[in-house]
């Protein structure tokens, strides 16, 4: 099984660019493309987030519209760019979302058990997991305390070194979250978005990982009060592979590259 999982798309409305110039649109139509030209495909896509820029419908219309060439699968959270009920509206025909309130929910038809939570707080750019979020984590690990197990979010749990990102990272809950993932050794892999960047860290016996965004990277600048800003550093993914065993992550920059070659 192979699961591949995008994030940060930023889609906005159609025919305009962020900030003045990142074609958004264009990043992620060549990150299905590239997706697509895979052998073997993946089993699902898992996005994690921040997947138009402003929240509106118009953005939703278009993500859609992108997003229909990769027949697979498609799992969603939400981002702190996100809006919970535009979302929702956008992706009624995808039946494991709720119909309303936090988007988090259960897929237990993998070899691995997909856990997908909620850590946006409408109108903040950091992310919350209240007492409530909690609860309902607790109980879905609790269900399964044996089949391998990968938790989806936005916010990463854990502090990457980057100072104006940690800033806006997981605050409130972040440590009963790793309290709780710490009780259940079956949690694999947590995959989270928001920091454009592949950065690995480890809560308890699992390994939890940010991504690349499929538009702009935020810059390796671990100074503190370092500048803020992005950087045009290719885009990516990461594939999560689950060997029988283990799952096993790749990541790969988007675009198109020579090769491969003979070794002579």
């Amino acid at each position: 099984m192979i699961l591949a999982q995008i994030s940060d798309l930023h889609v906005c409305r159609r025919g305009e660019k962020l900030s003045g110039f990142v074609d958004t649109a264009a990043y992620l139509s060549k990150a299905i493309a590239s997706l697509n030209s895979l052998r073997p495909r993946p089993d699902a896509l898992l996005i994690t987030g921040d997947m138009v820029n402003d929240g509106d419908a118009e953005e939703y219309r278009l993500l859609r519209e992108l997003l229909s060439p990769f027949k697979a699968p498609i799992y969603v959270i939400p981002g702190n760019h996100d809006n919970r009920e535009a979302l929702l509206a956008a992706f009624t025909d995808h039946a494991y979302l709720p119909r309303k309130g936090a988007v988090q929910y259960v897929i237990d038809t993998f070899p691995v058990r997909i856990i997908a939570i909620d850590t946006v707080s409408p109108g903040k750019d950091y992310g919350e997991l209240d007492s409530a979020r909690l609860e309902w984590l607790a109980k879905r690990l609790h269900e399964n305390r044996e089949k391998p197990t990968l938790i989806m979010m936005h916010h990463p749990p854990f502090n990457t070194g980057i100072g104006f990102m940690d800033a806006i990272a997981l605050h409130e809950g972040a440590t009963q979250f790793a309290q709780l993932v710490a009780e259940h050794h079956n949690v694999e892999r947590i995959l989270c978005g928001h920091v454009h960047r592949a950065i690995e860290a480890r809560i308890g016996s699992a390994v939890v990982m940010t991504c690349p965004a499929t538009c702009h990277q935020i810059p390796l600048e671990l100074r503190v009060n370092g500048p803020v800003g992005f950087t045009l550093e290719p885009p990516g993914f990461r594939l999560h592979l689950w060997n029988g065993q283990q799952l096993v992550t790749h990541t790969a920059p988007i675009g198109d590259f020579p090769g491969p070659f003979g070794f002579g």
